[in-house]
This record gives C-alpha cells, structure tokens and sequence, in this order.
C-alpha cells in the first residue's frame, strides 16, 4: 500500500468499493507480477493529485481470489473503475500515466 492508495481485500471489498461514495478504480495486482510494479507509482500520483474525486484501492489476486474471480479478472494489472457499485470501465496492462489521466478524465476533471 502507498501513502495516497488503499488495500482492499475479499472481506472489506464491498465496504470499501461498492457502497463507496466516489468512484473507485480498483487495481488488481499481485507481487511476482513486474508490469504492476510499473504502474503502482503512477497510481499512487493520480491518487495523490485527485483523491477528492476518485479513490484507488489496490487488491491483491493472490491473496483475493474471491472478488477476484467475482469480476473475471485473468490478466494483471486489470484495473476496474467502480462507481455506485457498478463497474463503468476496465483498463488491462501498464498504461502510461497520460493515457491513465485520459482514461479516467470523466470521473476526476471538475
């Protein structure tokens, strides 16, 4: 976990995501996997610059395979934007940080 992302796991999964207020992007990831690494430090940025608006929480598959498998996530780093509960959008792989911001510029632009 960084300083501006969060650890969500199967348990707190609902609480933290679902019934979240903002949206949330949500990054699957797991520790052997090396594009995860690349992308985390760019998540932490936008989490850090935006967290008004979106929050990003961090799951690990490994350990997580409920939820997991709940949203069909087979390739990592999956990242799912959440909002009210419903997934609105899912980027795969380590996108570059200005596709990120693009990616996601309807739930964090004023």
């Amino acid at each position: 976990m960084g300083i501006n992302t969060k650890d969500t796991t199967d348990a707190t999964f609902e609480a933290d995501v679902l019934k979240n207020g903002k949206p949330v992007l949500v990054d699957f990831w797991a520790e052997w996997c090396g594009p995860c690494k690349a992308v985390a430090p760019v998540l932490e940025e936008i989490a850090g610059a935006h967290g008004g608006k979106i929050e990003v929480y961090k799951l690990d598959t490994d350990a997580n395979p409920g939820i997991t498998t709940r949203y069909g996530v087979t390739s990592i780093p999956t990242m799912n934007v959440y909002v009210n509960g419903e997934v609105v959008k899912t980027l795969v792989g380590a996108l570059p940080k200005p596709k990120l911001l693009r990616e996601l510029a309807d739930y964090i632009s004023e």
